[in-house]
């Protein structure tokens, strides 16, 4: 069964809009990202939306959650950004699936080339098939349980609550 990659946007897939001079989204950098890294591990990508994590809504995680759910197989692997990814991890847990969730992003956009967006997303794809039922975030090469982790807006890392 192959893993189902849900893509959000965030960090992870903003390119710079030179016209305009600020970030914004064109489409998901998650496959090229995929056959660069030489991934042999059968994934379906599907994009969802393409939005800052600060833009959604409980509506957007709505839909990430029926998603979720009607998702086959048990592995699904979400691109988020990484500003609320804690409250997305929440929403989606409080749904108690039969299914390991693992929320994923980058604190600088993959199209920059000095991006953590790439060591994340292969850490996120060995944390997925390794862990057991559940929802976690995977960032700096570390995993999280949903309910024990934060972003750290000082140093820019996840981290367990003191």
């Amino acid at each position: 069964m192959a893993i189902k990659i849900l893509v959000t946007g965030g960090t992870f897939d903003k390119e710079y809009d030179m016209i305009n001079g600020k970030l914004d989204f064109e489409k998901t950098h998650v496959p090229e990202m995929l056959k660069l890294g030489r991934c042999t591990v059968p994934i379906d990508v599907k994009t969802l939306m393409m939005i800052d994590s600060l833009e959604m809504t409980n509506t957007d995680r709505e839909l990430i959650l029926q998603n979720c759910k009607t998702v086959e197989g048990d592995k699904i692997l979400l691109t988020h950004g990484t500003d609320t990814m804690p409250v997305t991890a929440a929403y989606l847990a409080a749904a108690k699936l039969e299914k390991t969730i693992v929320l994923t992003g980058a604190m600088i956009p993959y199209k920059f080339g000095s991006s953590d967006g790439f060591f994340n997303l292969g850490s996120a794809l060995a944390f997925l098939q390794t862990l057991p039922h559940g929802v976690y975030v995977v960032m700096n090469g570390r995993y999280f349980k949903w309910d024990n982790v934060y972003k750290n807006k000082k140093t820019g890392f996840f981290e367990e609550p003191e």
